[in-house]
């Protein structure tokens, strides 16, 4: 437990910056996902589209220091690996 006045806000703000770098990483996830739905179904078109909203999704919380940006640009990676080989399959 926090005893002085300054330890009491660093503990409100920890808690707050919590709560919101979960929000991020959870939409991140949830865009990802999109992709990976799209191009197991085929659909390039969708999944190029999901794709460009999940990479400024993904940028934006490594530029935050949400996310580790290498783990950013390895995600980046594998979906356009995956998009490029549905491509070249369908």
């Amino acid at each position: 437990m926090p005893n002085s006045a300054s330890a009491k806000k660093r503990q409100r703000q920890s808690e707050a910056r919590k709560v919101r770098n979960h929000a991020v990483k959870a939409a991140v996830r949830t865009q990802v996902k999109k992709v990976r739905k799209a191009v197991a179904a085929g659909d390039v078109e969708a999944s190029e589209a999901e794709f460009k909203t999940a990479a400024k999704k993904l940028d934006k919380a490594a530029a935050r220091g949400i996310l580790h940006a290498n783990k950013a640009a390895r995600t980046k990676s594998r979906l356009s690996k995956a998009i490029k080989a549905a491509k070249s399959a369908g």
